[in-house]
């Protein structure tokens, strides 16, 4: 398979909420995404003036997506990693390492300081990122409240 690694553009939003419905709406998430809904997710994300964004394509194909904002702390700017989606029938292909360690690379050469995101607490998904070098953090915990 040919994969190829590129900005995000909004030609592929279509792409970019079926991909992410399709992703969320399996374990470990479990989301009962609608692909429309998810297309505006995306699309808000990227209408963020500090939005960064990757696709990959495989063999000419929309196969996943990385999409995140920065933003500006007293000690610099951090990047937040807001989705990370690959479509399931490219999974296990290497496609979010791909994606995970060219990202980094980029908002590293930006001048970034850090890179955070939030994930599932159980399942694959905490050791995939702890490959990559992240680590919980003792300094935070997330809070919400339901409306």
């Amino acid at each position: 398979m040919d994969f190829e690694i590129r900005s995000c553009t909004e030609q592929h939003l279509d792409e970019y909420g079926r991909i992410y419905a399709a992703a969320f709406s399996g374990e470990p998430w479990n989301d009962d995404w609608k692909e429309e809904d998810a297309r505006v997710h995306v699309q808000e994300l990227l209408a963020s003036e500090q939005a960064y964004g990757l696709e990959c394509l495989a063999d000419g194909k929309v196969a996943g997506f990385i999409l995140g904002t920065s933003m500006l702390f007293h000690y610099g700017r951090s990047f937040e990693i807001n989705d990370l989606a690959v479509d399931p029938a490219f999974q296990k292909n290497g496609i979010a390492t791909k994606l995970l360690e060219q990202c980094i690379a980029d908002v590293k050469a930006q001048g970034m300081k850090d890179v955070h995101l939030i994930t599932a607490g159980e399942g694959t998904l905490p050791a995939f990122y702890a490959k990559h070098g992240f680590r919980g953090e003792n300094k935070v915990i997330l809070m919400g409240r339901e409306l």
